[in-house]
Formats: C-alpha cells, structure tokens, sequence
C-alpha cells in the first residue's frame, strides 16, 4: 500500500512538473508525500523569474497559535518568509515587494527595527497595513514578490 501511495506520488510529481515546463509555473518546495494536508494554497509559486510568497504568519507548531512576544514573532514570521525565498535559490534581498499586515499599528517602530536586520541591500517597496484580527492569534502577516536579479543593476 505504502509503495503504491509513494508511485502514485511520484507520478503526480513527475506530471506537475511536466506542466510546469509548458507553462512556466514552478511551485517551490512541493509538500512531502507523508505531510498532513495543508491550507488550499502554495508557500510560494515561482514564474519564470518572479516568485510569489504567499502571506506568513509564526505559528508555534505545537499549540498552532503565534509567539506571546511580539519580538520573537516578528522574527519567526520574517525568518519564515527567509526560509520560503531561499528554498527558491533566492535571498531577502531579492524581494521587490513586501506587504505587511499588523493588528496594532503600534508595533510599526518595533517591527521595522526587526525587519531592517533582514535586509542587506535596498529595501524592497513596502505597505504596512493595519487590519482587524489575524488567523492563529498572529500580530503579522507577510508576503512579498522577489525576481531573480540578472545582474548588477541601477535605478
């Protein structure tokens, strides 16, 4: 059962690829044949030389919910949104745009002073906008679009 499980998987795998190909879209970093399923969306999607990320918020694995500190969260979001741009080939850097959605606006001065340890370059463009509630408890929701640089570049 368990073989069959794994060749079905493979075969699915094989045939998104091949999809891929034809149309340029490239989901970064599949989920694993064994994970439990996952919220009806994709981490990121890379097309052609643009990957979209999807919006992150930190979540203790365990209890599902966000960080009590507001600190460690905005770090453990940021070094999600890490995570997902690098298992594309890609760096912090490499984003062009970033959204941000707080549920007080005066962590605005908190989370910048985090965010700017995460960049090494120019900022990419940003809004930082103030919602009502976030899934899980979260004070922060990110998402962002990163290209692949084609080389050195000036504005």
């Amino acid at each position: 059962m368990l073989k069959q499980a794994l060749a079905l998987s493979a075969a699915a795998l094989f045939a998104s690829t091949i999809q891929a190909a034809d149309t340029g879209l490239v989901q970064v970093a599949p989920p694993k044949a064994d994970a439990r399923p996952a919220a009806p969306f994709s981490k990121s999607i890379m097309v052609d030389d643009t990957l979209y990320v999807s919006g992150h918020i930190a979540a203790d694995p365990a209890t599902g919910q966000a960080p009590t500190n507001v600190d460690t969260e905005a770090h453990q979001v940021l070094d999600d949104v890490k995570h997902t741009v690098e298992q594309a080939g890609l760096s912090m850097d490499d984003l062009v745009s970033v959204t941000v959605y707080c549920t007080d606006l005066q962590l605005y001065d908190k989370f910048n002073a985090i965010y700017r340890g995460y960049f090494h370059g120019q900022f990419p463009t940003r809004a930082f906008i103030g919602i009502n509630k976030l899934l899980r408890g979260a004070h922060f929701e990110v998402s962002g679009i990163a290209v692949k640089p084609l080389g050195a570049r000036k504005l």
